[in-house]
């Protein structure tokens, strides 16, 4: 026991005797004045790493997410067929990945930015040296010594402010950057990032902005050209700085043969080569399909929002790819008819006044024609702004920055509404829209009519078309979507088609003569009239009162069915949730020209809804489909040839939104409006085609709305503020006209299809004035054939009636003859019912 206790007190005066060893050093070094020295240089140290902490490392943004860093990239927006058609964006960007770019670029890029890059650490300290010494010897904006690494670390990470604050920040980030990526990874984030003009972000969408190609299609030059640009590509324009151009690209393509990245000869060969850049251009499907296109846009923002703040997916920066309907042969056709319509109607009435009139500082005329956002592509047109007007000649300003003239003799037009000519009413800063004549320009006048068209795809809902008005970027407003109009007579066969299924058909007598209705004590007597006035001509079959729109009919037939019915039956094709008056029956209740195609679409796809749609599908930057969230592709759907197995069915949402009987019950009587009904101007399309035409009260908006089984189109015509067209004007002699201009080359070598009937309907030979049916004749070809096809639903069809003293048992069977048609041949010639 002692013994442990005498070495336990020998350890404890070993330890004090090394302690104080230890202190005794310190003192002694302490006691000496450079051991002063080293502990305040130490202290200084600490406390100079903690300021640099407080004053420029504490909270900077971690350089980890740089390794998951996704750059902004356009929206691509694609057509039925596949092909690009637009793109939204606000940073012009393609994203590649290092292996892509080519290796002359990249040292192109070295040369000018940062020959060094692959052995500092993510700081040149000699060139920061050199740049901290110009700044303190001279006045001004500071300069810098950044790295690519620096260059990173500022545009993604620090921001663009001018300090040495920021320059310290930049710093340390872009060692930390060092640490955490690799030199390919840094320069793939850089040459995808950089700014270098014309709305273009990285080197890719350069070299399609500054000479219309892929990168990997440039030579030697080219590279040098878009290398510069990084240092500011306001200094390099090609066409305003020229000279600074070639002799900064000289620099550049030096510097690359002095640290031999390319040798004498291909130097000599690229320094003597021109610019060859190409002019600021709108690429060849910026125009396509503008209504068509916005509402997309619109349609996306609502989904996925518009920044990135909004999410990963962000129209102008999610990198989306979005699949539409849009097919743009037809938009064009859709596009040209309702022009041309627009044009037609407008014709005669005088100059509409200036598309906008600006306030123009100073020679500023062609800024403020490009600021305005105002363009043409309608034939040979295009949109000018007067710069002056001097004698009898106003002087035009384009948006190329070209000028022209406009002599008084090209605008002898008079002012619409207010009398004198068009050239005593320019004014300089009005943008007008005018058409080469020789040498010079002549005025022309956007009509003040407007309209709007749709085309669909019955069988999907898929829209295929739309034209919201005559030019997208002279009037945003989208009236194929937007406008709520009244209908007309296009409202009429979902009237019948409610009458229909209550229990009419198409041969039903309805009296077309006078019909008033007593509201009450405050409103008094309604009477109805047909269009054009008169009393009426007597009893008719519901056809007949449908193919020539006879409006007394059609006010009859809904006071029998109910318009309960008939306002139930619009809501559920979409139309309009309407109150049940009469004169809604005529189309007095606002609609759009969308909803409308929809409903006839729905007639023709023998009853079934589809929700109208311009989006397919919509794809991540990664091509994953985001939307529709349970969208599965269609195996095989796109397969060349038939491979023996069942064909494939993409999946198909639909509801059954009228009866199928009475939706094909409709198509077939509104086949009579084309065949020898108001429509009738279509008859020499030579194929099976429904429709139905319509004008409103005044007459303020026409009408048609129609088509096959491939496609269903509609149009309006008529003044934003409405106002009466003219006592001449009428669906069938303005809107039917539109319409053909548009089908004769949208239908031109598609197949001819009849619309299918669906089980059940029974096809009776009728006479078509009485709707009694006929034996021992045929219908025949001709239009005004007496005798018509007719269909019916089970156990409504007219029947032969029977003398009374005749029973069936006493009835002789007469045989036919054998030349003489029967029915079963007639189903089997249109290849049976459907």
């Amino acid at each position: 026991m002692a013994g442990s206790e005498a070495t336990e007190t020998n350890m404890r005066l070993k330890l004090r005797r090394e302690v104080a060893g230890v202190g005794g050093f310190f003192r002694r070094v302490w006691s000496r004045w450079w051991g002063k020295a080293i502990v305040v240089l130490a202290g200084l140290g600490l406390l100079g790493i903690f300021l640099i902490w407080l004053l420029f490392a504490r909270g900077l943004p971690s350089v980890d997410k740089l390794r998951a860093y996704e750059p902004p990239l356009p929206t691509y927006v694609r057509g039925i067929n596949g092909e690009p058609v637009h793109s939204y964006a606000r940073e012009r960007r393609v994203e590649l990945s290092y292996d892509e770019f080519p290796p002359l670029m990249v040292k192109a890029i070295l040369a000018a930015e940062d020959r060094t890059f692959f052995q500092h650490h993510g700081v040149d300290l000699a060139g920061i040296a050199n740049a901290a010494w110009t700044n303190l010897t001279h006045s001004g904006r500071p300069i810098g010594a950044s790295t690519i690494t620096q260059q990173v670390a500022k545009n993604l990470l620090v921001g663009n402010e001018v300090s040495y604050t920021r320059k310290a920040k930049e710093a340390i980030l872009a060692w930390k950057i060092e640490q955490a990526l690799t030199k390919q990874q840094i320069l793939e984030l850089y040459l995808n990032q950089i700014f270098l003009g014309r709305n273009a972000y990285g080197v890719e969408a350069a070299a399609h902005a500054y000479y219309g190609k892929p990168l990997d299609q440039l030579d030697l030059a080219q590279f040098a050209y878009l290398a510069i640009l990084p240092k500011g590509p306001a200094n390099y324009d090609p066409v305003r700085d020229k000279d600074a151009a070639l002799a900064r690209r000289h620099y550049v393509l030096k510097a690359m043969l002095d640290n031999s990245f390319i040798d004498q000869a291909q130097y000599a060969a690229a320094d003597a080569e021109p610019l060859g850049t190409v002019r600021q251009r709108l690429r060849k499907f910026d125009r396509v399909g503008g209504y068509f296109i916005e509402a997309v846009r619109r349609e996306l923002i609502d989904r996925f929002g518009e920044k990135p703040e909004d999410g990963p997916h962000s129209v102008y920066a999610g990198g989306l790819w979005v699949r539409t309907s849009l097919d743009p042969q037809i938009q064009e056709y859709a596009q040209k008819a309702l022009r041309d319509g627009l044009i037609r109607y407008d014709r005669g009435r005088g100059w509409s006044g200036p598309i906008r009139h600006v306030d123009v500082d100073g020679d500023g005329w062609q800024s403020a024609l490009l600021m305005s956002n105002i363009g043409l592509d309608y034939e040979d047109w295009q949109a000018a702004i007067v710069a002056g007007v001097d004698g009898g000649t106003a002087r035009l300003v384009f948006a190329s920055g070209k000028t022209g003239d406009l002599p008084r003799g090209n605008a002898t037009m008079p002012v619409r509404g207010k009398g004198g000519t068009a050239f005593a009413a320019l004014k300089p800063g009005d943008i007008i829209a005018v058409a080469p004549s020789g040498s010079a320009w002549s005025l022309r006048s956007i009509p003040a009519v407007s309209g709007g068209m749709i085309v669909e795809q019955p069988d999907t809902g898929r829209i295929i078309a739309m034209q919201g008005g005559f030019d997208s970027r002279i009037q945003s407003f989208n009236r194929a979507t937007q406008a709520m109009r009244q209908p007309g007579s296009t409202i009429k066969p979902i009237v019948y088609s409610a009458a229909l299924e209550q229990g009419m058909t198409p041969a039903s007598i309805i009296v077309d003569g006078p019909f008033c209705v007593y509201q009450g004590a405050r409103l008094g007597q309604k009477c109805f009239r047909n269009f054009g006035g008169g009393s009426g001509s007597g009893p008719h079959t519901m056809r007949w009162g449908i193919e020539q729109s006879r409006n007394l009919m059609t006010v009859r037939a809904a006071a029998q069915t109910g318009m309960t019915h008939v306002v139930d039956l619009a809501k559920r094709m979409g139309v309009g949730d309407y109150p049940p008056y009469l004169s809604m029956a005529l189309g007095a209740g606002e609609t759009t020209v969308e909803r409308m195609v929809n409903a006839f679409s729905v007639l023709a796809n023998q009853g079934k809804w589809h929700d109208p749609t311009l989006i397919d599908f919509v794809q991540d930057r990664h091509g994953k489909v985001i939307w529709p969230a349970n969208w599965r592709a269609c195996a095989g759907c796109n397969a060349p040839d038939w491979n023996g197995q069942p064909m494939p069915r993409p999946q198909i949402r639909t509801r059954q939104a009228v009866d199928p009987l009475t939706a094909y019950q409709m198509v077939l009587i509104t086949e009579g409006v084309v065949e020898r009904g108001t429509a009738r101007t279509l008859r020499d399309l030579g194929r099976p085609m429904m429709g139905k035409t319509g004008t409103t009260t005044g007459p303020t908006d026409v009408w048609f709305i129609g088509g096959t089984p491939q496609m269903i189109g509609g149009l309006y015509l008529g003044y934003d503020n409405p106002r009466k067209l003219g006592g001449y004007a009428q669906g069938g002699t303005i809107a039917a006209p539109i319409f053909k201009q548009f089908a004769e080359k949208a239908y031109k070598g598609l197949p001819i299809e009849p619309f299918r009937a669906p089980p059940g309907i029974r096809m009776v030979r009728i006479d078509r004035r009485s709707g009694k049916p006929v034996f021992g004749t045929w219908p025949s070809n001709d239009p005004l054939s007496p005798v018509i096809w007719e269909a019916f639903k089970p156990e409504s069809e007219p029947r032969r009636a029977i003398k009374r003293d005749e029973t069936v048992a006493e009835k002789p069977k007469e045989a036919a003859p054998v030349d003489q048609p029967r029915d079963s041949d007639f189903l089997q010639r249109e290849g049976g019912i459907y």
